[in-house]
């Protein structure tokens, strides 16, 4: 259940660095974890509670009754020896447990959420993220994000009910250079301390301010405020933008 990672660095496939300050840290194992868990009716059990290096939530590996044996997304307050099911009808109510959004009571929080029926959860999956239902109407389940987004997916997509694991996540202080290069992060160095011939920033005497309407990036660009979303095939279904 686990696979080799190559370094990449930040590289794309002709060996050029697209994303700065990327390199060295720790070599990780990836660990495949189910998303989808599409293995219905068939009860299972926690065994283990363990640490991943590739996300900041837990995961717990889990054995379902016929033997096999799986990784998923740990909820917060999981403990070993729980059972859960996934289902395509309705279960309990019982946090880990896994059905269509239509079986969902309003205002239950869920986590790892399909966008599309079948694919696998692609919503709430980081640490201490839940997602509240507010309400389902027609085909549509209208969902609060933790930014403060209201959504729209289909009622049958499958979530997990509970919030994620390791909710005190955001709560880490990294404390020190060394931890960031164990992450794989190498230092940053700030434009206006640079000299004008490397920065747009750069230049001036002592502590000088950027000296421009608003900042660029290295390559002369807007560096704040610029909008990112590009699939727009979504919008239709945004109720309510996150607060700015």
């Amino acid at each position: 259940m686990t696979v080799s990672l190559n370094k990449h660095a930040g590289r794309n496939n002709t060996g050029q660095i697209t994303v700065r300050h990327r390199g060295g840290g720790a070599k990780k194992i990836y660990r495949l974890i189910d998303f989808q868990q599409k293995k219905y009716e068939v009860p299972a059990e926690v065994l283990t509670l363990e640490y991943d290096p590739n996300r900041n939530a837990r995961i717990a590996l889990i054995k379902y009754a016929d033997g096999e044996k799986s990784y998923i997304l740990a909820w917060d307050g999981a403990k070993v020896g729980d059972k859960i099911i996934s289902s395509l009808e309705k279960v309990d109510l019982k946090k880990g447990n896994r059905m269509p959004l239509q079986h969902v009571m309003q205002g239950e929080m869920v986590y790892n959420i399909e966008l599309e029926p079948g694919k696998g959860g692609k919503i709430g999956r980081s640490a201490g993220t839940n997602v509240i239902l507010q309400n389902i109407e027609g085909d549509f389940a209208q969902l609060k994000m933790p930014s403060g987004e209201i959504r729209l997916v289909k009622k049958e997509c499958a979530a997990s009910i509970g919030v994620v694991s390791n909710p005190e996540a955001k709560l880490v202080r990294v404390g020190k250079a060394g931890r960031k290069r164990h992450m794989g992060i190498k230092p940053t160095v700030r434009g206006k301390v640079m000299n004008p011939v490397d920065h747009p920033h750069g230049g001036g005497e002592g502590r000088q301010p950027v000296g421009m309407k608003y900042p660029k990036t290295l390559w002369g660009k807007h560096a704040l405020g610029v909008k990112t979303r590009k699939n727009k095939w979504t919008d239709k279904l945004i109720l309510q933008r996150r607060k700015k």
